[in-house]
């Protein structure tokens, strides 16, 4: 048991190099991927328990101990997001079997999607700040492939962006690492959260807690960084965006999210108030831009942009409603994005239309579909008792402890812009004249939605549950609140 938690690491690495010798077997490509993700959910959920049960779990691979060698980390925070992340892949993976196309399995898809679930997991996982690159490279590369696969003239045009912008990110990373490991003298993140407790954080540290905020705000696209996510999130299919809207930037909070509670908690005077000012900013631009298309992907884009805000300004308040609120409503976003992408997708599919007012009256040739799609959107706005509510709510509660009622109202206020934004939808696209859309015959739905399915029933059960979830994040965020407790941990003092 002690080597759980590489095991949602290992699991899809070797998954991936040996699908990668069956490119014409497409029908073994699918199952095998669907049984090794699989595999991960169940490995993830069983080490939540082990978290649960017997407190923060280590691996000192190569039986190197702490700080010298490469260090696993599996606490409460870690362990449910591995298992968001495996269940979101899980989904995706099933709902891309009739809607990605044949051209894309025969070029891989299946190996490089198994890549990036290295890459998340690892990036979760990781208890060294080097190794967090490392996986974040990993994550990246899996994501170049899986946005230029299909080689349309959007996807073509988005990857150059994205990658140039990406190798930025990666550079200045590794100059951040670089800088931290010339003070502190280690690249194990316990060891770094004490020696830095032990000088105090002087201005050099603070320098550096902005600029690791520039590389993982690059990657989770808070104000201003968020330029690039628009347009290359918008090229892909539909699978691919749920993996890409539902992990890939939540990696980006989770690690300001990590450093800014393990590493840079000394001094939050200026770190953590400029992180809760972008964060206002972000929300605020997130929720005009998502009022102002008509396009369906672009208003779930938004969105993203817009949960991003409101998951950031709880790591900035720093206590511990707004902390809970932030592991609360980061995993609700990752669900319930990726639900959003894969109906989106699948509107698209049936109407052949990316703006909701060129159809209509669609509940009447697809009611199940409609009635998802109503659940998804009134879960985003976080109304109760769904998922996005006992987030929010804790949030804002954090934000108006610490006096900031514009913080908190910005908070409230978005929410009727995510309902706004995504209800004009479900308003304009499903009622109305039945005769402005048709029932496509060539699409089997029982594929599309039995994934989508599975992740709403997840959503409606994590808001109803919520009281039992709560024993879950409590703990996460107990150890996020004390970081002695993850130092104790991984340097077994």
């Amino acid at each position: 048991m002690s080597n759980l938690l590489i095991l949602p690491i290992i699991i899809p690495l070797l998954t991936a190099v040996f699908l990668i010798f069956f490119k014409k077997y497409i029908l073994v490509q699918r199952w095998i991927s669907v049984i090794s993700v699989t595999a991960t959910l169940v490995t993830s959920i069983i080490l939540v328990e082990k978290v649960k049960n017997d407190g923060i779990q280590t691996l000192d691979v190569g039986s190197w101990p702490a700080p010298f060698g490469i260090t696993l980390v599996s606490d409460m925070l870690s362990a449910l997001l591995v298992t968001a992340t495996s269940l979101i892949a899980l989904c995706c993976i099933i709902y891309s079997f009739r809607s990605i196309g044949e051209g894309r399995e025969r070029n891989y898809y299946y190996p490089v999607v198994q890549f990036l679930i290295v890459g998340v997991n690892g990036a979760f996982t990781t208890g060294d700040i080097f190794n967090m690159f490392v996986f974040f490279e990993v994550m990246l590369m899996s994501s170049y492939v899986l946005l230029v696969i299909g080689g349309t003239k959007i996807q073509l045009r988005e990857t150059i962006k994205y990658i140039l912008v990406n190798i930025t990110s990666s550079a200045l990373f590794v100059i951040s690492v670089a800088y931290l490991y010339s003070v502190v003298g280690t690249l194990n993140m316990a060891h770094i959260s004490e020696r830095i407790a032990e000088v105090n954080q002087p201005a050099i540290l603070t320098v550096l807690a902005v600029l690791f905020l520039i590389v993982f705000g690059l990657k989770g696209a808070i104000f201003p960084l968020f330029f690039w996510l628009p347009g290359s999130y918008y090229a892909p299919p539909a699978a691919i965006m749920a993996l890409f809207g539902a992990l890939l930037t939540k990696v980006g909070v989770y690690s300001i999210l990590r450093t800014y509670t393990l590493f840079f908690y000394h001094d939050t005077g200026f770190t953590h108030e400029l992180l809760m000012i972008l964060s206002l900013l972000t929300i605020v631009l997130g929720s005009i831009a998502a009022v102002a298309y008509k396009d369906m992907k672009k208003i779930v884009i938004y969105n993203i942009i817009i949960a991003i805000g409101v998951i950031t300004y709880g790591i900035g308040a720093m206590n511990t409603d707004a902390l809970t609120g932030s592991v609360f409503y980061l995993i609700h976003d990752m669900v319930i994005k990726a639900v959003l992408f894969l109906l989106v997708g699948l509107i698209i599919s049936i109407t052949g239309a990316n703006s909701y007012d060129k159809f209509s009256g669609l509940i009447k040739h697809y009611p199940l579909l409609g009635w998802l799609f109503f659940i998804s959107v009134l879960a985003l706005a976080g109304i109760p008792p769904l998922s996005g509510f006992i987030g929010k709510i804790l949030i804002v509660n954090g934000a108006f402890s610490n006096g900031d009622l514009v913080g908190g109202l910005i908070i409230l206020i978005s929410s009727l812009f995510v309902l706004y934004s995504l209800m004009r939808v479900f308003i304009n696209g499903f009622w109305g004249d039945p005769e402005g859309s048709k029932k496509k015959e060539s699409i089997r739905m029982g594929t599309y939605l039995f994934p989508v399915i599975i992740l709403v029933g997840t959503a409606v059960a994590y808001g109803v549950f919520s009281e039992y979830v709560h024993m879950y994040v409590s703990q996460a965020v107990e150890v996020i609140e004390n970081p002695e407790m993850y130092i104790e941990a991984v340097l077994q003092k």
